[in-house]
């Protein structure tokens, strides 16, 4: 199996999950408990928090939310600082930001969507243009789940605290975390991430926040979290989550680097008559997305599969949504026949070379057999 669907998800390190089990038999306690077992589980959950945070920020200025996943991370920074006037975000937002500020719509906040570049980027003169006294939030995502552009987020939340600087910044960086080398600016209020896109398990994520800043939680009961995310604490995903974040940041720019050349070879071999290159030369190297012109993502995927090749046509979270069309990619500008095809071939660092010429291969074979028959 050749398996060029990490964007979707990734294969738990099994080194990481091996270190974490601990926390599933011997130590199993609540971390809430005021026993010994369960006060040492709160300071291994401290421990992670410290040790993540400090990969991406200042601890002196920003704190940690471990909370279920990106989507709750998002959810808890949309509804928490989108409380009036209006929210700014992007056309080609994840479904976890896109539908909550949907949902803000319908509770009375005015939501207003600035334009994508042709590569999936934000036109940042749009956004910029957007805002005004009225904003209480702008939202960016860092790399696109979609096209894999990367939105230099750190000069779009200077510009944007420059025009309102009672405005809040949140980026979903789900996609950027422990790839992209970057650490949090000071005019990045909000930056969600989760476990399952960089080796961890699913069931974890996290929300990064300034310290400064009061929000409401979404999740109330027992108060964990410092009253931000109620419920009993995965002591498990949460430190395999720190376990696989350290590992990954202790080669970040050597995975980069090895990834970029992957990323070049794999756009190199696919055939330029069959395939139309949607991501741009500032993309991340983890995500390539292409299009097949008047032929079905969906039937590719399933003549991939076949043959021992997972890719994905786009969001694996919006594969519920009825529309046919990803909204990102003809937000892109992206005709609806080359819409249909889109393919999103996201890598990671465990990649090989061999695994990239073999699905080029099978994509050119499998397209062009499609073409032909259609001929």
């Amino acid at each position: 199996m050749i398996y060029l669907d990490n964007a979707a998800t990734t294969k738990p390190d099994e080194e990481c999950l091996k270190r974490a089990e601990k926390y599933l038999h011997g130590e199993f306690f609540n971390p809430s408990a005021l026993y010994k077992g369960g006060y040492d589980l709160q300071c291994e959950i401290r421990s992670a928090r410290e040790n993540i945070l400090s990969l991406i920020a200042d601890k002196a200025n920003y704190e940690l939310i471990f909370t279920s996943c990106g989507t709750e991370a998002d959810n808890t920074a949309i509804f928490g600082a989108g409380r009036r006037g209006n929210v700014v975000t992007t056309s080609g937002e994840h479904s976890a930001v896109f539908s909550a500020v949907n949902e803000l719509k319908q509770r009375g906040i005015e939501v207003r969507f600035a334009n994508l570049n042709a590569d999936g980027s934000v036109n940042a003169e749009h956004l910029l243009s957007l805002i005004d006294e009225k904003t209480s939030l702008v939202s960016v995502i860092h790399v696109s789940n979609e096209t894999g552009a990367v939105n230099d987020i750190a000069a779009i939340s200077k510009a944007v605290k420059a025009k309102n600087k009672f405005a809040y910044f949140h980026s979903d960086g789900v996609q950027a975390f422990g790839k992209i080398p970057f650490i949090l600016t000071k005019d990045i209020d909000f930056y969600s991430i989760s476990a399952h896109k960089i080796g961890g398990v699913k069931g974890c994520g996290a929300l990064i926040k300034r310290k400064n800043i009061v929000i409401k939680p979404v999740i109330y009961g027992g108060g964990q979290e410092k009253g931000m995310r109620s419920g009993t604490e995965n002591v498990f995903a949460i430190k395999n989550f720190e376990f696989a974040a350290v590992k990954k940041y202790k080669k970040i720019k050597e995975n980069y680097s090895a990834t970029q050349i992957l990323h070049e070879l794999l756009w190199e071999k696919l055939d330029k008559k069959l395939f139309t290159k949607i991501s741009g030369k500032k993309c991340s190297p983890y995500i390539l997305c292409v299009g097949a012109s008047g032929l079905r993502g969906e039937t590719i995927l399933h003549e991939a599969d076949d043959k021992g090749l997972i890719i994905g046509t786009g969001s694996a979270c919006s594969s519920n949504e009825k529309n046919r069309f990803s909204r990102t990619i003809l937000a892109c500008g992206v005709g609806e026949s080359l819409a249909d095809g889109i393919l999103r071939l996201s890598l990671s660092s465990e990649t090989t070379k061999e695994e990239i010429l073999t699905a080029a291969e099978i994509l050119n074979e499998i397209v062009a057999n499609r073409k032909a028959i259609m001929a």
